[in-house]
């Protein structure tokens, strides 16, 4: 029986290198179904095989499990076979993952980790505890244990070490910064853990560093994200200007690569001509060698390490070269992000970088770019119009939840570009589609409700609504677990509140002010201090405490210039420091602070902050009985006013403007529990929670002391591996 058995076997290759999966499937069911027995490690190999196919080729996962249960059930019967047991629990692993069964997964891992434990130590089986324990931690993150995770990736990094294997020990050790960031408890252990990625890198040797492309990825990003966590925005830029130079660098080899498939495969075709002469065959051939050891070269040189014949029959399930980054050899299963999400979530770093310092042509191009590499995946995964989370495929939940995540990033940066460029209409068409993606995937991007009611927040603001604005504030704030959130929300809310200007809203606005100065701690980032900041200067203007109000108002100021980086708040800052100094007789300090003030609002094209300015500039003028000056700055705030007003009657003619101000929440369908339950196993896993997301708002002409100014949100939430 054993020829039979490798007879189909060898009828199974034949048919899936034809790309007829199908007819590779039944010949190897047609072992697992026969009547006569077959050796029991025929039928396990058999089983694996199938398991495979199924996960690489098709959506039948619980068909995969089934035969993968079958097959650790025959060799758990028998005394040896141990890279056939452990690629039967790796494999297993990853199938419970995908179908979201988390304590399932965590039980085989632990089997698994028991029999490693059990044999003489050597390279292989290093190799398989480092692949159960990368994916133990992960299961481990997915439940919220970061204690038992981190111990994990370090018993990996243990592992990694004693083979002498750098490359995996910079896996495991940019893990444990990863979940340190998601964590993020002591910043000094976050900060050691970054400490231990620069020196486990220099440990790579230069030569093999261009062979770790998806370590470098990994490591680089995880940089930029604490660098942008902490607002440490020059160190920041070092990185991701390493980053997109690679991203350059790769999309041209891939287009290199491609280039040479076309050539070969035209080569290929004309090899195929029956006719063809004997001396110009000859020459084809000799040039399909050289092609074919050239694309060899370029696309194996992007991988860390090669996988055996046997790892790629039996192993982890692999995509095409051109949407894989690896970070670590066989049996791994070690990449974090395809390729394309890599590139899209690069594009959104260089937009979270260059917006806040006023960068909107660069930013646009990269908005676009990133969502046009998105919607090319979505599409792939079957996310057409129309269609809705309870329409998705197992398999394809994961990967739908990291791009609709980045989608919801790209669009909520789109949101704060137009905002601050006075551009009403663009930033509805952004939020309204924001809207209509959470709608469809309500589950997978539970995460995101309190971003968009704070958006909400900020378009109310940006054209006068300030009872509208407040009421989403606090319905974000309701809406997040994030401390940091909630302290920038309440501030918001707060803000709005002093915008309406009567004695009722005061009040509340008072009663938001308290609990977010209680709140103040160690874990309060200078953002959440700028917004705090920045409310009780209101608070103490309006009580008519003007020096202490320009002391506080002064802080925020230099926090805002030293840290944040963020033009747009430092010329609303300049701007209501200006009107203090006017207040408090100053005349030759406000007007140096308003004409910086107007040059940073004129550089946003932030016209309802330029117009903050116009206004305060004459009162000076008027003070100073500069009457040519006056009469030519209200001339050109009366221009910028007409701008603005057609600006809003454009915004708000538009049937958009009245759902998102609307004082009701976000009507989504409700599922069927079931469903819900399995995608919410899923979705936990795909919040990338990007370091400072946006909250963003263009203040209207109003009083100068009732302005609400930009104040960029950094969320530290549950960052998934």
């Amino acid at each position: 029986m054993e020829a039979v058995a490798e007879g189909l076997w060898g009828l199974a290759d034949y048919h899936e290198k034809t790309g007829e999966i199908g007819k590779a499937i039944k010949c190897l069911e047609a072992i697992c179904q026969s009547r006569v027995s077959f050796l029991p490690i025929i039928e396990a190999k058999t089983r694996l095989h199938v398991a495979t196919l199924l996960l690489r080729h098709t959506h039948n996962l619980n068909h995969a499990k089934a035969h993968l249960e079958r097959a650790q059930l025959i060799l758990n019967s028998l005394p040896s076979c141990f890279e056939l047991k452990c690629r039967a629990y790796s494999l297993l692993s990853h199938c419970y993952n995908v179908l979201g069964s988390i304590p399932h997964q965590k039980q085989i891992l632990y089997k698994a980790l028991q029999l490693a434990s059990t044999v003489p130590p050597d390279v292989s089986v290093h190799l398989w505890s480092c692949n159960f324990n990368s994916q133990l931690a992960n299961a481990l993150v997915i439940e919220g244990d970061y204690q038992s995770s981190l111990t994990a990736l370090e018993s990996g990094y243990l592992s990694a070490s004693q083979i002498g294997y750098p490359e995996l020990q910079m896996f495991f050790t940019s893990s444990i910064l990863h979940v340190h960031l998601m964590q993020w408890g002591d910043q000094t252990l976050v900060e050691q853990s970054v400490g231990r990625c620069d020196d486990v890198w220099k440990t790579i040797h230069p030569d093999r560093r261009a062979n770790c492309l998806g370590l470098f990825f990994y490591n680089e990003l995880l940089h930029v994200f604490y660098r942008l966590s902490i607002c440490d925005y020059k160190n920041a830029s070092q990185h991701l200007d390493q980053l997109d130079n690679a991203v350059k660098a790769d999309s041209q080899k891939m287009r290199e690569v491609q280039q040479l498939t076309n050539e070969l495969n035209a080569l290929n075709q004309s090899l195929s001509r029956s006719d063809l002469p004997s001396r110009e065959r000859s020459a084809l051939i000799a040039r399909q060698a050289q092609l074919r050891e050239r694309i060899g070269n370029m696309t194996m040189s992007s991988s860390v390490g090669k996988e055996t014949s046997e790892s790629a029959f039996l192993g982890t399930i692999r995509q095409v070269w051109e949407d894989k980054i690896v970070m670590a050899p066989a049996p791994m299963n070690g990449e974090w992000l395809p390729k394309s999400a890599v590139y899209a979530l690069v594009d959104l770093m260089v937009v979270i970088f260059g917006r806040p310092k006023g960068n909107f042509k660069e930013c646009e191009n990269r908005i676009q770019s990133g969502m046009n590499i998105i919607k090319e995946e979505l599409v792939k995964l079957g996310i057409t119009d129309g269609v809705r989370e309870v329409d998705l495929q197992h398999s394809a939940i994961r990967m739908a939840g990291v791009y609709l995540t980045l989608l919801m990033q790209f669009l909520e940066n789109k949101v704060a570009v137009e905002l601050t460029r006075s551009e009403f209409v663009e930033a509805q068409e952004a939020l309204a589609q924001m809207k209509n993606w959470f709608t469809r995937f309500p589950t997978i991007l539970q995460a995101c409700e309190s971003i968009i009611e704070m958006l909400r927040g900020q378009y109310a603001h940006s054209v006068g609504c300030y009872s509208e604005a407040a009421f989403h504030y606090v319905e974000a704030a309701k809406r997040t677990e994030s401390k940091s959130m909630q302290v920038m929300c309440q501030a918001y809310a707060a803000v709005s509140c002093f915008c309406i200007g009567d004695a009722e809203s005061s009040s509340l606005a008072l009663d938001l002010i308290g609990p977010i100065n209680e709140m103040r701690d160690s874990s309060i980032g200078v953002r959440e201090e700028a917004s705090i900041l920045f409310a009780n200067g209101l608070l103490l203007m309006k009580q008519q405490d003007l020096h202490e109000a320009r002391n506080r108002l002064a802080k925020g100021l230099q926090i805002a210039h030293n840290h944040m980086g963020n033009l747009q708040l430092v010329s609303q800052y300049l701007t209501i420091l200006g009107n203090l100094a006017l207040a408090l007789h100053d005349t030759g300090q406000a007007r140096e602070i308003l004409r910086s003030s107007l040059t940073l609002a004129k550089k946003l094209s932030d016209v309802p902050t330029q117009i903050w300015v116009l206004s305060v500039l004459s009162v000076l003028y008027r003070q100073l009985g500069e009457k040519g000056s006056e009469m030519e700055n209200d001339e050109y705030r009366s221009r910028k006013l007409d701008d603005l007003q057609k600006r809003l009657a454009d915004a708000q003619s538009s049937i958009q403007h009245i759902e998102l101000i609307e004082k009701a929440k976000i009507e989504v369908l409700q599922y069927h529990e079931l469903d819900k339950r399995a995608i919410a196993g899923q979705a936990m896993r795909v919040n990338l929670d990007i370091p400072e997301s946006v909250g963003l708002s263009t203040p209207m002409p109003i009083q100068s002391s009732s302005r609400l100014v930009d104040l960029d949100i950094g969320r530290r939430g549950k960052r998934k591996l």
